[in-house]
């Protein structure tokens, strides 16, 4: 007995059922070169989704993913265009299943040498053209390598595991303190060259520290460990000599209440910008210094006495940081972006 074919499918004639008849004794799981024509088809009859999957035997969903991935950008679904697109991603599946002794002697390298996330591997590789698998088969490999007694793991700054990091609790009152609620809406908007973020990373039993001072929108860094200690007076001539080539050029630093910005003013008056403070316990108003803050702790883990750390291999890290490739950045480097800006005078005014 013949199926009565859909309304809005008659114009078929015997093809068109011949077709519905087998399709609706069994449903295809991929759409072939023929069944694209046939949708393609449908669709100049003026059938409806629903109609169309009725007839190619498919789920109305796979119609509407079909339609919505393959139409040209004026709306109109060819087959032949959606048969080459459904191609092209076919090969690049399989390229990026394929893990060549080449892409793993890539990875290795970057992660020991530089410290790479697989992130900033996987994307620094797409920015550059170069073939890659993907982030999550980059871990599997790092995974893979540490059941075996690998050491990659080891060189990413989580080792796989997550961490909290505790609250700090010396936070002091500091005089003429200009909160970040007056901070301009511009620099909220990360868009402007020259607005900073500061912190401190201390070192073992609280003694020693290193300076740290992030550029908001090309996240590059300025360290430099304070040989005088951590206190305001050191901090206030370490912040003016390493800024003080950018004068001109920088705007805002934002800190958060630690008595080591108290000589906030002589800064701000030496370098002809704003200082401001953000809310005490609020660290995700300074996301970007406390985030940099973290991939310092990946080369320097807490617990390490600064007295075996030397003022060279702090600028070391300093220069690794800002070479490795950023996501936000859309994987160019922190270096790249900051010292273009520089070149070029990207100095935007409030």
């Amino acid at each position: 007995m013949v199926k009565k074919i859909p309304k809005g499918t008659r114009s078929l004639g015997k093809v068109g059922q011949n077709v519905y008849n087998s399709c609706i004794m069994k449903k295809f799981k991929q759409l072939t070169v023929e069944r694209r024509y046939q949708i393609s088809a449908l669709l100049q009859r003026g059938s409806t989704q629903k109609q169309i999957a009725g007839i190619v035997g498919v789920s109305e969903s796979t119609i509407s993913r079909e339609l919505s991935r393959n139409k040209a950008k004026r709306g109109k679904y060819s087959a032949a265009r959606a048969q080459m697109l459904a191609d092209e991603r076919k090969e690049r599946f399989k390229r990026k299943r394929s893990f060549s002794s080449s892409m793993q002697r890539f990875i290795d390298k970057k992660l020991r040498e530089e410290q790479w996330a697989p992130e900033q591997i996987n994307g620094y590789c797409k920015v550059n053209g170069i073939e890659m698998v993907s982030v999550e088969r980059i871990y599997q490999h790092i995974r893979k390598d540490k059941a075996q007694g690998g050491d990659l793991y080891t060189f990413l700054r989580h080792k796989l595991k997550h961490r909290r990091r505790p609250v700090s609790d010396t936070r002091v009152h500091i005089k003429d303190r200009v909160g970040i609620e007056h901070r301009p809406a511009i620099v909220d908007q990360k868009k402007r060259f020259g607005d900073l973020e500061i912190d401190t990373v201390i070192g073992k039993d609280g003694k020693g520290a290193i300076l740290t001072i992030v550029e908001r929108t090309k996240a590059f860094v300025l360290m430099e460990k304070l040989e005088k200690g951590k206190n305001a007076e050191a901090v206030k001539e370490t912040v003016i000599r390493l800024l003080m080539p950018y004068k001109g050029k920088i705007h805002t630093i934002t800190s958060d209440n630690g008595k080591e910005f108290a000589e906030h003013k002589a800064i701000a008056s030496a370098l002809d910008i704003d200082f401001y403070f953000a809310n005490p316990y609020s660290s995700w108003e300074r996301g970007l210094n406390e985030y940099t803050n973290k991939l310092v702790r990946q080369y320097i883990p807490k617990g390490t006495d600064f007295n075996d750390v030397n003022s060279e291999k702090v600028k070391e890290i300093q220069y690794k940081l800002n070479r490795r490739p950023r996501k936000k950045l859309n994987y160019k480097t922190p270096a790249q972006l900051f010292f273009a800006s520089l070149e070029n005078k990207i100095a935007f005014a409030s």
